[in-house]
């Protein structure tokens, strides 16, 4: 299940508002009539220390997206929190198994310890060093796991990084020159905070500053100043690996960084499939709503599209999404959101859209479907879909604030809107299905009246 792929809004974000100018202002004055009227000193440092701070409560960003932990401790804080998810959500004999399997996969990184592990890699064609020569070369006093990989191949589906190579604690990627398209592709999926070189052969020495400038212009920027050089005509090993000797005598640091790096992978997995579990809770959620909704506005005699608005904001499923998505959210920061995702429905076009959609359906299913009110209920319970869905896709990228940015939400709020609404267009067959039920199952008549939050 594919959740978000197609999201990716910038959470933190910097926040001007006039309380911080007030404050600005209010530094500057009473710095000069401290200067001034009390320690009768000319302006000065103080007066500067003064505008400085308050140019820096100024300009400095207010931060309300997912900050990553910084120690194995943290990392380990956030996976427990997300197991305590799962059981929340599957809960029951059933799922201990599962439960039982991400518990020692936890524990497997956790009881990660020493000898460091090293891997030299390339892709099919590539040669890989002497292995005796590279074990005499990088030898010092700690134990060493040396392993060479298997190539990896020139043609890939996914070109997905092996879990066999993200677990080494340093990586030595041979690249055979030229350069090809696939090892540029390989290279690009080496993570980011994992220890890596590239290593080359080139025997020329006249020509080998031109061609190491060649190969850093066409790699990317991570790989400047990490292109180890080995010629095949001298055995000069040891000089070659120094830099790489001299990691290696940091293996505790080396051991954690890698126990940190599989702890986020663990993470994002878990979260992954907690989304697909929220995802799944909340298509029943969404649909009880929507008709609930449709019959509440069949019922009122007042048609207009502010009434749709309301309508949507629906008091009981935003607190049920809230549950969901362990938000910690308050409930007026929860209105705040739905509505402003409402209003941006409503702007682009969403109740229009299904509205003549359902027009053109209409000759298939009766002429009850002509009457206004019953087009009208319709459009609000797909208007109710959509901000749901909208609603879910804010959530879940906002997973771990502890309250929303709501400047952030005013510039994100179309872009989420778009892609939820292009989602459901995708299942407006099954829409029309539900609709015709609960036309079908409706009475001629209300016989309760419903009030709106």
């Amino acid at each position: 299940m594919k959740i978000l792929s197609t999201l990716n809004f910038p959470l933190s974000t910097p926040s001007i508002k006039a309380s911080k100018g007030l404050l600005l202002l209010a530094s500057l004055i009473l710095g000069q009539w401290l200067l001034s009227d009390v320690f009768h000193v000319p302006g000065g440092g103080l007066g500067i220390f003064f505008t400085g701070f308050g140019v820096w409560w100024l300009l400095k960003p207010v931060k309300s997206g997912f900050e990553a932990p910084l120690t194995v401790q943290g990392w380990v804080k956030r996976c427990r929190h997300v197991l305590e998810q799962f059981e929340a959500f599957e809960g029951g004999v059933d799922s201990s198994d599962s439960q039982k399997d991400r518990s020692k996969q936890l524990e497997k990184v956790l009881d990660r310890s020493e000898p460091q592990n090293i891997a030299f890699v390339s892709s099919t064609g590539g040669d890989l060093p002497e292995k005796n020569k590279v074990q005499m070369a990088i030898a010092g006093p700690k134990p060493l796991n040396l392993s060479w990989s298997s190539p990896l191949p020139l043609k890939d589906k996914s070109w997905l990084w092996p879990n066999t190579l993200f677990e080494q604690d340093l990586l030595v990627y041979v690249l055979p020159l030229p350069l090809r398209a696939a090892d540029l592709l390989w290279l690009e999926k080496v993570p980011e905070d994992q220890p890596s070189w590239v290593l080359v052969s080139w025997d020329e020495n006249s020509s080998w500053i031109e061609q190491l400038k060649a190969l850093e212009a066409q790699l990317p920027h991570r790989w400047t100043d990490r292109v180890l050089r080995i010629k095949r005509s001298e055995d000069n090993y040891k000089n070659v690996f120094t830099p790489i000797r001299r990691l290696l005598e940091q293996p505790e640091k080396n051991i954690d960084r890698t126990r940190q790096r599989l702890l986020s992978k663990l993470h994002s997995s878990w979260q992954t499939d907690l989304e697909t579990l929220r995802r799944n809770k909340f298509k029943g959620i969404q649909q009880r709503t929507q008709w609930l909704v449709a019959g509440a506005v069949f019922a009122s005699p007042v048609p207009s599209t502010d009434l749709l608005s309301v309508a949507v904001v629906n008091g009981l499923m935003i607190q049920e999404m809230a549950e969901i998505w362990a938000c910690k959210w308050r409930a007026d920061s929860l209105q705040v959101v739905a509505k402003q995702l409402a209003v941006a429905a409503i702007a682009q076009g969403v109740v229009e859209w299904s509205g003549q959609a359902l027009l053109g359906v209409a000759k298939l299913h009766g002429t009850s479907w002509l009457a206004a009110g019953t087009l009208q209920a319709l459009s609000a319970a797909y208007l109710t879909r959509v901000v749901g869905r909208s609603m879910a896709d804010w959530m879940a990228i906002n997973n771990g604030v502890s309250e929303p940015d709501l400047e952030a939400l005013k510039r994100q709020a179309p872009q989420i809107v778009a892609h939820a609404a292009e989602q459901e267009r995708v299942d407006w067959a099954g829409f029309i299905k539900q609709a015709n039920q609960w036309i079908n199952e409706r009475p001629s008549e209300p016989k309760m009246q419903t009030t709106l939050i």
